[in-house]
């Protein structure tokens, strides 16, 4: 692979989607062709693009007309490929065989000269595994869950967060009405971020987050103290990654499986804990992937944008295995290999926490 004068960039879109990929696309194919005068291929769904034939295609300035407002990713995206793991039937039996040098080879034989990875913390490692052997590449942080290391935030992360808000402002008013405790599970895996964020901006009752393991007491308590107060209804956030003082995460079968695979299902368990405490009638609401979906808010249209451009630098000054931050009002180069692998959780802290607690709301510790 070439990398003395670029020519040819790749870029594609991994692991789970978030709004502002689009922007990031759109920002870095015009860069790219504007300023730099690169050609840009589009790796359609991850890396999966680079083991089937067939998914890669040219990226030009008319093909990202009109994406800036458009959620998801035009280029689509999977969370199941590992290009060092790949399921594949031999003799009867489901084997998984290493398939990165297919990659690498999908990368030459297109004459990418560097590959733009857009993802989180899997999607970053495995792009940077596949540059130990061979491909240049760069990488562009993603995640409503804003759990990468060494950036402020990632986009998708404010679009996440508002769309949280905007649904528990809801739930609140049916919450009061029929004098309620709401629970709202939110995403987040096992950082605590949105629902710190959400639950704080909707003016929730408690938060309950990963990194601050709760007392389903402490939250009863807080219920009864409101009754107490003639608030007869209370509204509490819970990220999907939380969990009781001395218990575990919880996760849920997928269907037709006898594993547990996925977090989910903290706020059901949650509901049948404070039942044995409070006598109000409780309900759920999972939010779910509705988090994902949308049209990116301005804020992570703008960070994508310059994410995108600024990766475009990455790659004119061969800083193969870097990656674009945010730091401040900066975008700075951080290397991949001091983040990956390393969540960034919610610290105890924070400057949020502390104005929580401050106005009353409960953490449950």
């Amino acid at each position: 692979m070439s990398v003395e004068k670029i020519k040819r960039i790749g870029v594609l879109t991994g692991g789970g989607d978030a709004p502002g990929l689009n922007a990031v696309i759109r920002a870095l194919v015009k860069t790219a062709i504007r300023v730099y005068g690169w050609e840009v291929m589009g790796i359609l769904d991850g890396y999966d693009g680079l083991l089937t034939p067939g998914k890669i295609k040219p990226l030009t300035l008319v093909d990202v007309r009109g994406i800036l407002h458009r959620g998801g990713t035009i280029l689509g995206t999977t969370n199941r490929t590992n290009p060092f793991s790949v399921p594949r039937k031999a003799r009867g039996k489901i084997l998984n065989v290493d398939e990165s040098e297919v990659a690498i080879h999908t990368v030459r034989k297109h004459k990418i000269d560097c590959v733009a990875v857009v993802g989180g913390d899997g999607t970053l490692l495995l792009g940077n595994r596949l540059r130990k052997k061979g491909m240049a590449m760069v990488g562009i942080p993603k995640t409503i869950d804003n759990d990468i290391k060494a950036t402020d935030f990632t986009f998708g992360f404010n679009s996440a967060v508002t769309t949280a808000m905007c649904a528990i402002d809801k739930i609140h008013s049916t919450a009061e009405s029929h004098h309620r405790v709401m629970i709202v599970e939110v995403m987040g895996r096992n950082v605590g971020w949105i629902a710190l964020y959400a639950g704080l901006a909707a003016g929730a009752d408690a938060i309950l987050i990963p990194e601050i393991p709760y007392d389903a007491r402490e939250v009863a308590k807080k219920i009864r103290e409101r009754e107490a107060d003639g608030r007869n209804f209370s509204m509490i956030v819970v990220g999907e990654g939380a969990m009781p003082k001395g218990g575990k995460r919880i996760y849920y079968k997928a269907e037709g499986s006898d594993k547990y695979g996925r977090l989910g299902g903290i706020g059901n368990y949650l509901a049948k804990q404070l039942s044995k405490y409070v006598e109000n009638e409780i309900r759920v609401v999972t939010l779910g992937h509705l988090q994902r979906g949308g049209s990116p808010t301005n804020v992570d249209r703008m960070l994508g944008m310059r994410f995108g451009h600024e990766a475009c630098r990455l790659i004119a000054e061969r800083k193969f295995g870097y990656m674009v931050a945010l730091r401040g009002d900066d975008i700075v180069d951080v290397n991949l290999e001091d983040v990956i692998g390393v969540q960034r959780a919610v610290p105890l802290d924070h400057p949020l926490i502390r104005l929580a607690e401050d106005i009353g709301t409960e953490f449950g510790r």
